[in-house]
């Protein structure tokens, strides 16, 4: 793993919410509002960003933790806008923490957190699977 960032670095990525990042389960659109498990989703791949430049050949992330706060309504159509920032990294574990923002409005927070493992390590762990 290379140690290329330090506590305070940042990530954006941008997610315009289509219809099916909106809250819909088998029974059906629940609401046209951006949905917890997709801005989840966003989220992370916003945190990983600083894992695909910091792994190297033979390694892979995986998440291990992820948390979401939500603040406010992100609208089908929305354009929002994640920051992550690095909080730590100590051996082979990355902690971001993160924002979502439409506009100036804060949609939401949390954190999230990666290993960075051999890929031989994880193909022993999920041979099983």
């Amino acid at each position: 793993m290379q140690q290329l960032f330090k506590p305070g670095d940042t990530k954006t990525f941008e997610r315009i919410v289509t219809p099916a990042d909106c809250a819909a389960f088998d029974s059906g659109m629940v609401h046209p509002v951006y949905a917890t498990f997709a801005l989840a989703r966003d989220a992370e791949w916003c945190c990983r960003l600083f894992v695909l430049e910091m792994k190297e050949e033979g390694e892979e992330g995986i998440g291990a933790s992820l948390s979401v706060e939500h603040h406010a309504p992100a609208l089908n159509g929305s354009r929002v806008l994640f920051t992550a920032t690095i909080e730590s990294v100590l051996h082979h574990t990355i902690t971001c923490s993160y924002t979502a923002h439409v506009g100036d409005k804060l949609i939401a927070t949390g954190t999230q957190v990666q290993k960075i493992l051999k890929k031989e390590k994880l193909e022993k762990l999920f041979a099983g699977a």
